[in-house]
């Protein structure tokens, strides 16, 4: 279909409830959204397209046709789009990855000597599962407490086939296993085990601590008091894997603390689960920077916990979600248990929701690059000043003393990082005195009329120009690049009393604050800094070469003190030419004296 008819498609739609389904040439779904009046939110998309963001123009680019559905409710049409997200996964909607599942902890029933494993889905197959978990880990460390609290195998052999083959493994002489491999131990005693395990999974540890405690009594009364104390070993274990409730982590918490949390190019979704006021357990996933942090986060939360099929009692919010109690009447029909979504204001909860998102920054700020952190603070240069992202960005600064030696030094930024092997410097040429515009003036055009004679060293052209100076100065750089045909945006830097660049200037006066965003400010107050270095390091490097190698070494008497006395003095070469010998007398003396003055009347005479 072509754009016209697709916004035409749009406007003939219902103003009814729905989910409509975006789709490319080869009827791939990529995009699925809900809207309360389908023709409302669809047609937008066909309507103003310079005003979408750019990943919204390039989906509506890629559209070819798009499909509808109208639902009864806002809530069947909330239902039928988490369905059809997880169905189809979009490429335009922000996925939460499940690359391995969640994990549940599988018990295999039909055996004689059932076996405890990890398994990424539930299968109709008569095993007992439990879980899911928030992260493999997590899952793997129930496992592990349940073993050893238990004396259960972990190991490879196959009970009963085993029994009696080999000698036990190191687990037994470490306490950690019982050794079912040996013979005599018995397949009810080893059944007895698996009932606790079980129980323990389904957060019934205090039944089995009483059958333990029971039996550590029994064992007592009979004498047979190595029993009893591994028994109480086993008491203090199972109590404290109830107490901590580490089983329960993902499946039974009775609380989730969402954090966001956004880098210069990342942001990080996280989930802190909490158990009787503990934490025990982080899930993060870190993606590109969302055009909408909130739609972003409404979405993630939504996958995050259907796909799950369960939900803690309460879930702490950094914002609101997008239709968050519709979402809590899916959830409680879902999983049979209601969840509260809340947003909270003030007390320990705020703290929480903060240290969920000082958890999600310090994950996006982990795998955030340093090119990414460079590439994105030329993005949000340019989004503060209205033009396209500046890939190239030239500088220019000049700099002198007393009007001596006057330079000019360009520091080009390639993509948010100096490029230096393209950084120029300019001897500002016929002007004696301390002129900034005129010598800015003249570097400019220097620079700029050497791209116009293609010359390599000067190509290409800079996407911003940045000038060390305000209005004046941005007012010169205009005139030049209009002067000689060229179109390139242009910001003088302005700075405060602490010599930061605070604020950049247009040349009609425009100011436009930069110490609102952290990285703008970082980024070009590292460029402002870089061409000051670069300018002044050049005008000093040929001073320096001035006052090492000037005529006056070619005078008798006359030493490296001296000379620099003399300029120092006078100021020039030229000064110190005119002076007469009383003058010359009062720094040097007479004899150094008559021969400076001898050396440049001769000259003159000749």
């Amino acid at each position: 279909m072509t754009f016209e008819e697709l916004k035409l498609k749009a406007l003939s739609l219902p103003y009814e409830p729905g989910v409509y389904i975006m789709k490319d040439k080869t009827d791939r779904v990529i995009y699925v959204g809900k809207a309360r009046k389908l023709k409302n939110r669809v047609s937008q998309y066909f309507q103003d397209t310079a005003s979408h963001s750019p990943k919204t123009r390039a989906m509506v680019s890629k559209i070819d046709h798009f499909d509808v559905i109208v639902a009864a409710s806002e809530f069947e049409a909330l239902v039928l789009e988490c369905s059809l997200i997880k169905r189809h996964m979009p490429r335009y909607n922000i996925l939460l990855k499940d690359d391995k599942g969640y994990p549940y902890i599988r018990l295999d029933v039909k055996s004689r000597y059932p076996v405890f494993s990890v398994v990424n889905k539930i299968q109709d197959d008569g095993a007992s599962y439990y879980g899911p978990y928030g992260t493999r880990r997590v899952t793997y460390e129930v496992l592990d407490v349940l073993r050893k609290t238990l004396g259960l195998p972990d190991c490879d052999r196959r009970f009963p086939q085993d029994i009696g083959k080999d000698r036990p493994c190191l687990n037994l002489h470490m306490g950690q296993c019982e050794g079912w491999c040996r013979p005599g131990r018995g397949e009810a005693l080893y059944r007895e085990r698996i009932e606790q395990a079980q129980k323990l999974l389904t957060g019934g540890y205090r039944s089995v601590a009483s059958q333990i405690k029971g039996q550590m009594l029994e064992a007592s009364d009979s004498l047979e008091f190595e029993l009893a104390a591994t028994l109480r070993d086993r008491l203090k274990a199972v109590e404290a894997l109830g107490q901590r409730q580490l089983v329960t982590a993902g499946a039974l918490a009775d609380l989730d603390v969402i954090g966001y949390a956004e880098t210069e190019s990342k942001a990080c979704f996280a989930v802190l689960h909490f158990c009787g006021g503990d934490l025990v357990d982080k899930e993060h996933q870190v993606f590109p920077v969302p055009e909408d942090k909130e739609q972003a986060v409404s979405s993630l939360v939504k996958q995050y916990y259907l796909s799950r099929g369960i939900a803690p009692k309460l879930v702490l919010l950094p914002f609101e979600v997008e239709d968050g109690d519709l979402f809590s009447q899916l959830l409680e029909r879902e999983t049979g248990r209601k969840t509260k979504l809340k947003v909270p204001q003030r007390g320990d909860n705020v703290r929480l929701v903060e240290l969920a998102g000082k958890n999600a920054y310090e994950e996006a700020q982990r795998i955030t690059t340093k090119e990414e952190k460079a590439s994105a603070g030329s993005v949000r240069l340019g989004k503060m000043l209205g033009i396209e992202a500046p890939q190239r960005i030239e500088s220019f600064d000049i700099s002198n003393i007393s009007g001596t030696d006057i330079v000019g030094g360009m520091v080009v930024f390639q993509s948010g990082k100096p490029k230096k092997g393209d950084y120029r410097r300019f001897k500002v040429e016929g002007l004696s005195d301390q002129d900034d515009y005129a010598s800015m003036e003249q570097v400019l055009e220097r620079r700029f009329r050497r791209y116009i004679q293609k010359d390599n060293g000067f190509d290409p052209l800079p996407d911003l120009l940045l000038i060390d100076g305000g209005t004046a100065h941005a007012g010169i750089a205009v005139s030049v690049l209009e002067k000689l045909g060229l179109n390139i945006p242009v910001f003088g830097m302005v700075k405060d009393d602490r010599h930061r660049t605070r604020a950049l200037v247009t040349a009609d006066g425009l100011q436009i604050d930069i110490d609102s965003d952290p990285v703008v400010f970082s980024l070009v107050g590292n460029i402002q800094e870089e061409t000051h270095r670069f300018a002044i390091g050049h005008h000093r490097s040929l001073r320096s070469k001035r006052l090492r190698y000037s005529e006056l070494d070619k005078i008798p008497g006359i030493g490296p003190k001296r000379k620099q006395d003399l300029l120092k003095t006078f100021g020039s070469i030229a000064a110190i030419r005119q002076a007469d010998l009383p003058r010359l007398e009062r720094i040097l003396p007479k004899d150094a004296a008559l021969a400076v003055y001898t050396f440049y009347h001769r000259t003159q005479e000749v």
